[in-house]
């Protein structure tokens, strides 16, 4: 069984027990989290009904808070000496799934 659920702007595939990285979540680690199903797949049954999904919860552990790549991005303008240098670095969460309840 396996689900898709919404997690940081995006969607992403899960299964019990499996560990997914998303945009970071307000939460302290070791406490439990839920994530919103999208669709959800046991064995041959699909279930994408809105109502239904309305009662399936998917919820998860925090393990970690993480940092994402360095992103360099560097603009320049040529003949005037214009050069601008900034960085990034996404924040992200280590969630392990635990349970996908809800579903018959």
């Amino acid at each position: 069984m396996y689900a898709i659920v919404k997690a940081g702007g995006r969607q992403e595939k899960v299964e019990v027990g499996e560990t997914i990285v998303v945009d970071r979540i307000d939460s302290a680690t070791g406490t439990t989290v839920s994530f919103a199903a999208v669709l959800v797949v046991d064995g041959a049954s699909i279930t994408s009904d809105p109502k239904v999904l309305a009662g399936v919860k998917v919820t998860g552990e925090v393990l970690e808070e993480l940092k994402g790549p360095k992103i360099d991005i560097l603009r320049y303008k040529n003949k005037t000496g214009h050069r601008r240098r900034q960085g990034f670095r996404a924040q992200l969460t280590k969630v392990k799934i635990t349970a996908i309840n809800g579903v018959k």
